[in-house]
Formats: C-alpha cells, sequence, structure tokens
C-alpha cells in the first residue's frame, strides 16, 4: 500500500515550472523540411530532444494535434516522417543553455503576398498567431515563464514567381516583422532571422527578394539575413536531410550574433 502511495503522489506531482525560451520558426518549404527524409534524422548522443519542448503545424498536412511535444520528426512526406531546421538549431540552444521551446508553423509554396498576407486580412499569418497564443497558454497554464527570443523566418521563393508579389515583398516583410514585434512578442527589438534560397529558379530571376531580406538587416541590427548558398540540394530548391541539418546550425550562428 505505501508503495503505491508513493507512486500516485509522483504521478499527480505538478510539473516544475521554468523560464522558457521561446523561438518562433516559420515560413516555407525550406522550414518545412519538404525533403528533408527523416531516415536521414541526426543521431541525439547527448539525448537532447527529450528535453527540448516543440509544437509544430503544417496546415493540410499534420500536426503535434494542439499539444506541446518534445523534438521529433514530423509526421508525412515520407515513411519516417521529416523534418526541418529546428533539429540543429534547438540543439544548439540546449547545448549554449538555454531551454527552448520552438513553435513551427509552415507550409510549402506559399507567398507573403496571397498565402500569408498582411496581419488582420486572415491569412496563414493570422492563423500563426492565433495557434501561438494558444500553445503559449499552454505553457504558462503549466506554471511556467514564456520569454520569446526569436523570430525565423524562411520563406520567399514564391513571392518571386510574379513581379508584383515581389515589388511588395519588402513592405509586406517590414509589416510582419513590426506586427510581431509589436503586437505578438511585445519587444520591438526582438531579434529576427531571414532567409531565403538564393539559387531558387525563380529568385535568380528575380533577385530583389534577396535584397529585400538584405536591406531589412542593414537597416536594423536586430535583424540577420542568412544564406543558404553551398547547402545541398535535392532539386532545384529544397535541402537534402545534410543539408536540413547544416542549415539549422547557421541558423543558430545568427541568433548568437544577434544576441551574444
Amino acid at each position: 500500500m505505501r508503495t503505491l502511495l508513493v507512486l500516485l503522489a509522483l504521478c499527480a506531482a505538478p510539473v516544475q515550472a521554468e523560464t522558457l525560451d521561446l523561438f518562433v520558426l516559420a515560413g516555407q518549404s525550406n522550414m518545412q523540411g519538404w525533403m528533408g527524409d527523416a531516415s536521414g534524422y541526426p543521431p541525439d548522443p547527448e539525448n537532447l530532444d527529450r528535453s527540448i519542448r516543440f509544437w509544430w503545424q503544417t496546415p493540410g498536412y499534420g500536426s503535434s494535434r494542439g499539444k506541446w511535444t518534445y523534438l521529433m520528426p514530423q509526421g508525412g512526406r515520407f515513411a519516417k516522417g521529416h523534418f526541418g531546421p529546428e533539429v540543429t538549431f534547438a540543439r544548439d540552444l540546449a547545448k549554449a543553455q538555454f531551454r527552448p521551446a520552438v513553435f513551427k508553423y509552415s507550409l510549402t509554396a506559399t507567398s507573403l503576398a496571397y498565402d500569408w498576407r498582411a496581419p488582420g486580412e486572415g491569412g496563414l499569418y493570422d492563423r500563426m498567431v492565433a495557434a501561438l497564443e494558444t500553445a503559449i497558454r499552454l505553457l504558462e497554464g503549466e506554471g511556467h515563464t514564456v520569454k520569446f527570443r526569436c523570430l525565423v523566418w524562411i520563406q520567399g521563393e514564391s513571392d518571386a514567381k510574379t513581379e508584383e508579389a515581389t515589388a511588395r515583398y519588402q513592405d509586406h516583410l517590414r509589416v510582419l516583422i513590426a506586427h510581431f514585434r509589436e503586437h505578438v512578442a511585445r519587444d520591438r527589438r526582438l531579434p529576427v532571422i531571414l532567409g531565403v534560397d538564393e539559387h531558387n529558379p525563380y529568385v535568380m530571376q528575380r533577385p530583389s527578394i534577396v535584397e529585400s531580406q538584405k536591406k531589412l538587416a542593414e537597416t536594423n541590427p536586430q535583424i540577420a539575413f542568412t544564406s543558404m548558398t553551398g547547402l545541398p540540394k535535392a532539386d532545384a530548391t529544397h535541402l537534402t536531410p545534410a543539408g536540413v541539418i547544416a542549415h539549422g546550425h547557421r541558423l543558430f550562428v545568427a541568433f548568437r550574433q544577434l544576441s551574444p
């Protein structure tokens, strides 16, 4: 009986409250990990994944079912699922003594102009923010303190498909960043990491997409542009598992440069 009572007490014990570092990762295919076949998921010899909270949603494909879980491959795409740059990014954060909670919202082939849209227009951005607010409440309901640390935005290839979307891209991205900082994170100096495949065929036709991201980074010391140049690809634009792994490390380096 004594043993049973001890076990029941342990099961009923509250979750230990922590201050969690919230990283919001969003964008299109190379954030989703379109060719990140989880058969190439990186080994975890230090068993870090179980200590990293993870909430993810890919509209129309799958999600963590509205709950926080731990870092893992996402279902779909391949027999063992797929993964994006969040894996090595989050592990590097954990090794640097952060307590990362990674919120990932991504969907392949989505443009800022027509899919994500401006705040208040009912696009993917608004849906992401609503999901993020729910995810934060879940953590706070467990007694945790949540601190926004960074927005990582890997997107732009789909906007490069048309002259109209390309011409409006910089303004659209500036508005998104400003809204997220002021109304979501409530931190006007929140670090932001940008990235797009510079060698995507559409981006090469309309390289001002890249220039738009670079200009935003040049005019704001808390915004960084990250390059995908040299990362191995499975096709014209999508990173291989090895490329996804390396991409996550690059994102971590950029974050540390913004937040030494």
